[in-house]
């Protein structure tokens, strides 16, 4: 067990924004349009802040508990579109700013990064490549005191609204050591965002594509050192996987809440459902899959708060809570029933926002890899 406990308090931080955030759910989900309203409502929630020091705006706290605090989002929103936005814009440029960027490049662009008035997201995939981040292809160029940078990216979430973005481009051999990060604004000559692409979940969460031709980019918006991009990309993964998935893990602990509460009230032959050992064993396994999960993302966090080596602990709980996701999303279905797989409910909206879990941040398949190359397979 962690020893590091959640926080009722930072569990608790969004449910007076839940009116707000759960505002017209059906019409966004079918509209797919980025929800501006309820954008202002995490923003004025103040989770955005939570990591990042007092300096820049933010409230200064630990990596586990902003675990905590996204774990709470998880719970009181059901637009996971949303929550995954916010998650994003917390991982893609705010944390490696506040690690790896100098001292103007924080003053210029944190405070407006943590306020949520600048929208931000991280280019990293491009359509070649998928999970293969350490052998990207888009080239940046050093011409003087600029870089010129040619290529494009793929699946870039918050891409259509993004105000900033952190890009991930080859500076030098292929592999790791061969990547440079490079902080770019919206609207710079030579850097096209493409609309958003549709999709079969998240459908909140604007995704799209980045193009880039002859876009010159000044030396002093580089974040980190030429060439240290894999550092870079280490320490927020590490991040994406332990904050997204945490929010995931609110919305499976919701999703149980809900089931038990229905297979309660809904009777079938003189009895309510919950009583019949098809359904309660179904029930607890639903259970068993998200406090599996919960011990997964604690125990993880707090090793990678402690600086530990989690490089196996990380990849088994992305596989775990991501496939535990779908099967819990599934099986409430199955056991709504019709109501199930009506969208007025909102039951089969979770299993579709589930699916993309087990493919972004890498799929299950590279994480099976990555751990048995670790366990020297």
């Amino acid at each position: 067990m962690s020893d590091h406990p959640f926080q009722p308090d930072l569990a608790e931080l969004m449910l007076p924004w839940s009116d707000r955030l759960n505002a017209d759910l059906d019409e966004l989900d079918h509209t797919a349009a980025f929800p501006w309203d309820k954008w202002s409502a995490v923003q004025d929630s103040g989770i955005l802040r939570t990591p990042f020091s007092p300096a820049y705006g933010g409230h200064g706290r630990s990596l586990t508990d902003t675990m905590a605090a996204l774990e709470g989002l998880g719970r009181v929103s059901h637009d996971s579109g949303l929550s995954f936005s916010a998650s994003t814009q917390i991982v893609s440029v705010g944390v490696p700013l506040q690690r790896f960027g100098d001292d103007e490049l924080k003053e210029r662009y944190l405070p407006k990064i943590v306020s949520g008035d600048l929208i931000t997201a991280h280019a990293i995939t491009e359509e070649s490549g998928g999970s293969d981040a350490t052998n990207i292809s888009t080239t940046a160029v050093r011409d003087g005191d600029h870089y010129v940078v040619d290529g494009g990216k793929m699946f870039i979430t918050n891409a259509p609204v993004a105000d900033l973005f952190l890009l991930y481009v080859r500076t030098g051999a292929p592999g790791p050591f061969g990547l440079t990060c490079l902080l770019v604004e919206a609207g710079t000559p030579g850097l096209l965002a493409g609309p958003a692409l549709d999709k079969i979940g998240l459908r909140t969460s604007p995704v799209g594509t980045l193009a880039f031709e002859n876009l010159r980019v000044p030396v002093t918006q580089r974040v980190g050192g030429h060439g240290a991009g894999f550092l870079v990309l280490d320490h927020v993964m590490k991040r994406e996987v332990l904050f997204s998935f945490s929010i995931t893990l609110g919305e499976m602990t919701r999703r149980l809440e809900e089931t038990v509460r229905f297979a309660r009230e809904r009777t079938q032959f003189g009895r309510p459902i919950g009583k019949y050992q098809a359904i309660s064993h179904r029930i607890a396994d639903m259970k068993i899959r998200t406090e599996t999960a919960r011990k997964w993302l604690r125990d993880t966090g707090a090793k990678v708060e402690a600086s530990q080596d989690a490089a196996v602990d990380l990849a088994a709980t992305k596989t775990v809570v991501s496939e535990a996701n779908v099967q819990n999303a599934l099986d409430a279905v199955r056991i709504h029933g019709g109501r199930g797989v009506l969208t007025t409910h909102g039951v089969e909206r979770g299993l579709r926002d589930s699916i993309a879990g087990t493919i972004y941040s890498g799929t299950s398949e590279i994480q099976r890899t990555r751990i048995a190359s670790l366990l020297g397979l």
